[in-house]
């Protein structure tokens, strides 16, 4: 039985802070906090869980995982430094307004659903999104960082909680 960490990335791994900061959209790929990535890396390390990407990020990988893009090279070097890899990805269900206008959202819950009826070997998993994901069976299991702050210690005990309860699907 395994345990996994569904990791959106923008509003999390980096926030708006540094959007400010930097005057530039945090999803361009070159805003990783490293003190969110250590966070993250602890998380893992006491729940001994892998991590899926279901950020919109993972359009910046092949369908082997491979980066495609400068971005996606930087998020991996990132998660590498603190001894984290990306284990896999959830399907794509959006559409192409969906991906023009950025409203993953919509459809994020429902992809979470898709990746764990395929994977029945979960035992614990947990959503660090910081949006509203609308599916009750998927916000129970959610911690969800203020897009200001992104990833915060608090936030990580509050993951490891919900990681290690036997919550129902």
């Amino acid at each position: 039985m395994c345990k996994i960490i569904f990791l959106d990335i923008d509003g999390v791994l980096n926030s708006a802070f540094w959007n400010e900061q930097h005057r530039k959209e945090i999803s361009d790929g070159t805003l990783i906090d490293q003190e969110k990535t250590k966070l993250l890396a602890q998380l893992v390390e006491k729940t001994n869980a892998q991590i899926i990407l279901h950020s919109g990020w993972r359009f910046w990988f092949d369908c082997d995982g491979r980066p495609l893009r400068p971005e996606a090279e930087k998020l991996v070097r990132s998660l590498a430094d603190a001894g984290l890899e990306i284990s896999g990805m959830t399907p794509d269900l959006t559409t192409e307004e969906i991906r023009r206008t950025k409203k993953f959202s919509r459809v994020k819950a429902d992809e979470i659903l898709l990746w764990l009826k395929m994977h029945q070997e979960v035992k614990g998993w947990v959503v660090l999104d910081d949006l509203a994901l609308h599916k009750e069976a998927v916000t129970r299991h959610q911690v969800k960082p203020d897009h200001e702050i992104g990833l915060t210690a608090e936030n990580i005990r509050e993951a490891e909680r919900i990681i290690q309860a036997e919550i129902p699907r």
